[in-house]
Parts: C-alpha cells; structure tokens; sequence
C-alpha cells in the first residue's frame, strides 16, 4: 500500500511533465496520423499552398483551442468590455500585454510541437517547397541538374518526375534535410527562449524559493477545494430550490457571495510585497471583502507556470 501511495505522490509531483510528455506522444501519434491518411501531395502546381496549409493550419488550430482551454485568459477577459478597468488598472497600464504575453507563452507549446514534429518528418515540407516557383530558391536546389529539376521539381515528392533516380532521391533528401534542419532549429530556439525567460522571472523574484514552493501547494490545494465547494453548493442551493418548487413552500435562506464579491474573487493575482497573500481569494478573505486597489507592483498571475486562483 506504501508502495502505492509513493507511485501516486511521484505521478502527482510530475504531472507538468506527464502532461507535456503526453502532449508530445498525441502530437507525434496525430502528425503521422495526417501524413498517412488525410495528406495526399498533388504534386502539381497547387503543392506549395498544399503542403503549407497541412504544415500551418493544425498549429493554428492548437493555438486557437489553447486559448479556449486556458482559464486565465477568460479570467483576463471576461467583463473587460464592460469595464475596461480589469485588463488597464489605473497605475498599472501594461498589465494587460504582461498577462496576455504570459498565456500566449503557455499556449504556444502545443502549436510548437506539431511545427517540430511535422518538420522533422519532412513530408508536409517536402511537397510545399517542391511547389516554390522563386527563382532563386530553384537555382540553389538545382544547381548541377538537369533541366528537368526547373520543370519537373513539384513531381519529386510523388517520385512521378521523368529525371533519374538517383538525382530524383537526391533532390528529395536535401528537402527533407532542409526540413529537418528547420525543425531542430525551432526546438533549440524555443529551448533556450524558455530557458532564458525562466531565468529572467527567476532572477527578478522577490519571492524566495520555499515560499515560492508553499505558494504552488497552496494554489493547489485552494483550487482543489474550490471545485468540490463550487460542487457541494451548486448542489445544496438546486436542492432547496426544487424542494421549495416542488413542495409549494418558501424557500429557506441561503447565504451567497454578493456580485462584487464574485467580481474581486474572480481578478487576476497581483502580487503586492508588502502583504503576504497568496492569491485573489485569500487578500479578499483577508481584507473582509473590501475595495481591492488595482494599483500592485508586479502581476503574478503564474507560479512556476501553474495557475493562480
């Protein structure tokens, strides 16, 4: 039973990377998926469209449907039509650029993954750049070929082109190196810029270690009860509404958040030195539910790259 529990408490201290190993596993499984079934080249003059809409369009999507999935973004924008005041405090005008800048960052992974994965298969590249017509891109790759490499390029990746085999394979690897190429660069580029912004927020801190690890356990265990409240109150409040319906009587009182609590509940994070609260919820319990001031000296929306309450 102790051997279980420590499995369980290791799988949970490494969600983040199971997650991110998961992703990279559905992304590979759903690029192979894409160049087996859906993608045929048409090895034509329609293949550089072709092969760039299968290259780009997935990650576009990824993108999109990440910034659905992200809570912080909706946390950012619900209600800013209405009051502009949520994403453009007074005092603090760049919040929004901040906070958006930092789930755009998050969201980017997803969308990342599928460019370097489809890249480094070389397929979706392969029938795009064989469809280029720029002069001087058809000079680079064909240079030392024979005619038939200016006229018959957007057939290689089809292998119906009237050239020799061997010149026909050759034109096919170096696409697939140039791919390939493309998306090792993409992952050392997104490695270090991830290494370097982590750095950056780390270095500019003015939270400790520790109390930086308390504060993720407790946005954690705040989180997690907050779901099961939301559920244990949606609940008894239904439940007293059908019986008061049901039974034809007046319901019995039920205490609530007012409106404004709500709206103060659901800000983002700032995070304010001089007070040691670790999220919107515990300053507005703290302060007995009053006015919070918009002015804060750093937007904390993340810790360690989880979601504050």
């Amino acid at each position: 039973m102790d051997g279980i529990q420590t499995i369980l408490k290791f799988l949970i201290n490494r969600k983040t990377a199971i997650g991110y190993s998961f992703m990279a596993l559905l992304t590979v499984g759903s690029e192979r998926l894409f160049s087996l079934i859906a993608f045929k080249c048409p090895c034509s003059n329609e293949n550089f469209i072709y092969g760039l809409v299968f290259l780009f369009a997935p990650a576009w999507v990824l993108l999109v449907i990440g910034y659905f999935m992200n809570s912080r973004m909706w946390k950012l924008f619900t209600g800013c039509c209405l009051n502009p005041r949520k994403i453009f405090p007074k005092g603090n005008s760049c919040r929004f650029f901040y906070v958006f800048g930092q789930i755009t960052l998050n969201v980017l992974i997803a969308p990342v993954m599928w460019l370097s994965v489809a890249l480094l298969n070389g397929t979706f590249y392969e029938c795009a750049m064989s469809g280029l017509k720029y002069p001087g891109y058809l000079n680079t790759l064909c240079n030392n070929k024979s005619v038939r490499c200016w006229e018959e390029l957007n057939k290689v990746a089809c292998g119906k082109t009237t050239m020799s085999s061997s010149e026909s394979e050759e034109l096919k690897l170096t696409l697939q190196a140039q791919s390939q190429v493309l998306g090792w660069c993409i992952i050392v580029t997104t490695a270090l810029l991830s290494l370097l912004t982590t750095c950056c927020a780390r270095c500019q801190s003015k939270i400790s270690h520790l109390q930086m690890k308390f504060w993720r356990i407790y946005i954690e265990k705040e989180r997690e009860q907050l779901e099961q409240l939301f559920q244990l109150y949606a609940t008894k409040l239904s439940e007293r509404n059908l019986t008061s319906f049901f039974e034809n009587k007046e319901p019995d009182a039920f205490p609530m958040p007012t409106f404004r609590a709500w709206e103060d509940a659901s800000q983002l994070y700032s995070f304010n030195s001089s007070e040691q609260h670790y999220s919107t919820l515990h300053r507005l319990v703290e302060a007995g539910k009053k006015d919070i001031s918009e002015e804060r000296e750093t937007m904390l929306d993340f810790v360690d790259g989880r979601e504050i309450v």
